[in-house]
């Protein structure tokens, strides 16, 4: 499991330790508002594109070697900008990252769910989630330091390191696990089975986490910059965010596996946790920065192990991976959207009513995860 953990952990640090720091880093790259979102919702939209096809992949092949490639592809993205140094190339890279993710992704989220029983998957998906929180704490944090200390350049010459080092560590440790016989799918079979509450319900709070979440690490260190908080602060300002989702996310693993928390209780909580976060960082200053990390952190740390775990116990086996790839399709359409909506209000008006617009799109889907909760289909355990 540990180098399935490694996986997420690189994901997540690089993915947001870019993210948190183009704002204030990204000069003669980040021209505007505008600019900046475009770059946050590049690394996603590729993955919104290509997650369900390497799920699927993952399915026909198995999962292990989607991953081992997926990393490698990782680490050569990440070189690209190390060896070309200029806004054009930024946008490649980002790019590039992002097709590379949506395959190792998936795959890890596939054989966390083989390589364990289904009792055992809210305790193994928040473990997952937990190392996720790890690499998004460190990201904000140790990227402002490396910006520091050499530029953006620096930050992608260890993303690529960490690539390298990550696919040999699973090419060493990860068993193979055989891609299972599977029944032939029309595409209305495949159609009908995402469109099923039981699928649409937890991704769709997986999308409302994940977009509360990114933009929270895209966003508020530009309000931190505003209160007059240098790189470095804003960023362990936000890390507190991550930090918050870390250290949720085994305890609501658990409490699912043990019958003390179900899915939808949870997963509504987490959207309206999120929600009050985007709120408080229509607050100026430090103390908005905080209150918003925080709670954003909290909600997404209970929305993301309830959600995978209730997928994973309700796919077919041998579907497991487009099933994770459909799923992390809408986690990176909230990924996506989540940075162009508080962007594209922010444009038209300024960043706080952008931040309260996403709120209020992040209330509007509790309220269908609470009704889908009473027709019972939210497939609670």
């Amino acid at each position: 499991m540990w180098p399935l953990y490694a996986a997420g952990f690189t994901t997540a640090f690089g993915a947001h330790g870019i993210a948190a720091n183009l704002g204030g880093a990204g000069e003669g790259a980040v021209t505007s508002l505008l600019v900046l979102g475009g770059l946050l919702a590049l690394y996603d939209g590729a993955e919104v594109l290509l997650k369900p096809v390497f799920g699927t992949v993952a399915d026909r092949v198995g999962a292990r070697p989607v991953l081992l490639g997926g990393l490698v592809a990782f680490a050569a993205a990440s070189a690209v900008y190390v060896l070309a140094d200029s806004p054009g190339w930024l946008w490649a890279a980002r790019l590039g990252q992002g097709a590379a993710a949506s395959a190792f992704s998936p795959a890890a989220s596939a054989l966390v769910a083989r390589l364990n029983p289904a009792a055992k998957h809210g305790r193994v998906f928040g473990s997952y989630g937990f190392y996720k929180s790890v690499g998004y704490t460190l990201g904000p944090l140790l990227g402002g330091v490396l910006v520091w200390a050499g530029g953006l350049r620096l930050l992608f010459a260890v993303l690529a390191v960490l690539g390298v080092a990550v696919a040999v560590w699973a090419l060493l440790a990860v068993p193979v696990v055989p891609p299972l016989p599977r029944a032939r799918q029309t595409v209305l079979d495949l159609a009908r089975r995402l469109t099923d509450p039981a699928f649409l319900v937890p991704t769709a709070a997986l999308a409302g986490a994940t977009a509360a979440l990114s933009a929270g690490v895209g966003f508020l260190p530009v309000s931190g910059a505003v209160a007059g908080l240098g790189t470095v602060a804003t960023g362990a300002a936000v890390s507190v965010l991550a930090g918050c989702g870390a250290v949720v996310q085994p305890r609501a693993g658990r409490a699912l596996d043990a019958g003390r928390l179900t899915a939808g209780t949870g997963l509504t909580a987490g959207l309206l946790l999120a929600a009050s976060g985007l709120a408080c960082a229509m607050v100026p200053g430090l103390t908005g920065v905080l209150l918003a990390a925080a709670l954003i952190g909290t909600g997404t740390g209970l929305i993301t192990p309830l959600g995978f775990a209730t997928l994973a116990s309700t796919a077919p086996p041998e579907r497991l991976g487009q099933t994770m790839g459909a799923a992390e399709l809408g986690r990176e359409l909230g990924d996506a959207g989540g940075p162009l909506v508080v962007a594209g209000v922010a444009a038209a008006t300024t960043l706080t009513y952008g931040f309260g617009a996403l709120a209020v799109v992040l209330g509007c889907v509790a309220v269908g995860v609470v009704a889908g909760v009473r027709r019972g289909i939210a497939g609670a355990r």
